[in-house]
């Protein structure tokens, strides 16, 4: 697999529900982690091993995010989804073209400032539904 830049890993939100997305922010640093419950289905038979259900269980995709808004929309745009507990589809974009689109909700906005600097913000998201790579 071939080295990707960091920074062409983007978020982008549909704002509005109509399928237009928008680049949520300036991102810093990026994390995608994919997880998934399995289904045990371990019994006497199992042989003191344990044994799990293929094709079951319940997937789920957090996206974590920090970085600087790149105006004020964007930021007023993730704290109202945020107060609201508004599913919307987000988009991460990587280096290399592909996409990962998904409901999600936001469950953590974190704010943070130096008083020499800029403010800066934490953002993490859940997967809320179907995730489609593209």
């Amino acid at each position: 697999m071939a080295k990707q830049r960091g920074d062409l890993f983007l978020l982008k939100v549909d704002t509005s529900g109509t399928g237009t997305f928008a680049t949520i922010a300036g991102l810093r640093s990026t994390g995608l982690r994919a997880r998934l419950k399995v289904v045990e289905t371990t019994n006497k038979d199992s042989g003191g091993q344990r044994e799990l259900l293929e094709g079951a269980g319940v997937q789920s995709f957090t996206f974590t995010g920090a970085g600087v808004f790149d105006s004020g929309t964007a930021h007023e745009t993730a704290r109202g989804l945020f107060m609201a507990r508004t599913k919307r589809d987000w988009r991460i974009a990587r280096g290399d073209g592909t996409t990962l689109t998904a409901p999600c909700l936001i469950t953590a906005l974190d704010y943070a400032g130096e008083h020499d600097g800029e403010e800066t913000f934490t953002l993490t998201l859940e997967s809320a539904g179907t995730v489609t790579f593209a």
